[in-house]
């Protein structure tokens, strides 16, 4: 699916980030294409400067080109139409290699914008409404869209790792708990994460803090170096000037 998204991109008008819209798709004299109104309303702001410009590759224009239809370009964003793939935003489409997209699309793919660790798929807007809405999915958990979600997953038990076992350092699920790390000292992920982020921000201070007191010593030093310059006897440097010069 990726290949056709990119295309997407490639055919969307770089101003509104969407496929071209009605009247027209138009193609200015540099070749890159837009929405009509677009750049219409783009050189309109520029008319002032007495140039217009592309707004991806910066050409100018003088005068003001007239705008004419794209024939190809326009029967292409038809053919889209009616696929349906131009009903979400230009931004919602997987593009990006890191970009995780939503399990329950069917034709194009939309972005995820949340995984779930209890059904272990990953949602775009429209299909994760009833997480929000269902009772029973309400308790499920909701992180960031994430394409390792099998990675929140005990190998063993088939459960979501929700527990920490700080004997062995490693996440766990409650089976694991009561089983293989029994007398283990144990806590939940949400605790040790909140511990590490504690105990990260205090060894954060720590080092700021000598930071601070090198950066006061050093003033205190140059301070010093200064103040014996001023009070040094200027003779001190005639003689010793003088020393360097026999030497």
């Amino acid at each position: 699916m990726r290949r056709k998204h990119n295309n997407l991109k490639t055919f969307a008008c770089s101003i509104c980030l969407d496929l071209p819209k009605d009247p027209d798709p138009v193609t200015i004299p540099c070749g890159h294409s837009y929405c009509m109104n677009c750049i219409k309303t783009h050189w309109d702001e520029e008319n002032q400067k007495g140039i217009h410009s592309c707004p991806q590759c910066k050409t100018t224009c003088t005068p003001r080109p007239v705008l004419e239809k794209n024939t190809m370009l326009a029967a292409l964003v038809e053919q889209l139409k009616k696929t349906g793939l131009q009903a979400a935003p230009a931004d919602t489409f997987y593009f990006g290699h890191e970009d995780v997209f939503c399990d329950f699309c069917t034709g194009g793919k939309l972005k995820a914008i949340k995984s779930c660790l209890v059904c272990l798929a990953s949602y775009c807007e429209k299909h994760l409404q009833p997480h929000y809405h269902v009772a029973p999915l309400k308790k499920h958990k909701l992180v960031k869209p994430s394409k390792n979600l099998q990675e929140n997953i005990c190998s063993d038990h088939d459960e979501v790792m929700k527990m920490f076992c700080r004997t062995d350092q490693k996440c766990i699920c409650y089976l694991c708990s009561v089983e293989q790390h029994k007398g283990h000292r144990t806590v939940s992920a949400k605790e040790e994460r909140t511990e590490r982020q504690r105990e990260l921000e205090e060894r954060r201070g720590k080092i700021q803090q000598r930071i601070q007191d090198r950066e006061e010593d050093v003033k205190l030093l140059q301070q010093e170096v200064e103040l014996s310059v001023k009070t040094a006897d200027p003779r001190l440097f005639s003689t010793s000037s003088l020393f360097l010069c026999l030497v």
